[in-house]
């Protein structure tokens, strides 16, 4: 995690303390262009599935953002779902950062929308 950015290592940081309280699969979390954070876990309920990134880019949507910055996912996949991607993609377009993180914070890979 040393590579990373202050604000970059502080998206882990949210993203493991959310997915730690919640005890979800997945916790995310994305800077948007204004510099705020948002923070998410995956949601499972019987009536309503929504990815971590999801989430947190319904957060950013419906709180004004115009935009993303960076995203952190933490799984326990090799990479970030398709779906996650065309999220942040249909909202921020191509170039935002995405990092992929094992639980303990521990980034896998990087990739950009």
């Amino acid at each position: 995690m040393s590579d990373l950015s202050a604000e970059d290592k502080k998206l882990i940081t949210l993203a493991r303390a959310t997915r730690a309280r919640t005890g979800a699969a997945e916790g995310a979390a994305v800077r948007d262009r204004d510099g705020r954070t948002y923070a998410a876990a995956t949601v499972d309920l019987p009536s309503l599935q929504v990815s971590a990134i999801g989430t947190c880019v319904a957060m950013a949507v419906a709180s004004g953002s115009a935009g993303l910055e960076a995203a952190v996912v933490l799984t326990g996949a090799d990479t970030i779902a398709d779906a996650d991607l065309a999220v942040i993609r249909d909202f921020a377009g191509a170039g935002v950062v995405v990092h992929v993180a094992d639980a303990r914070g521990t980034v896998s890979a990087t990739t950009t929308s």
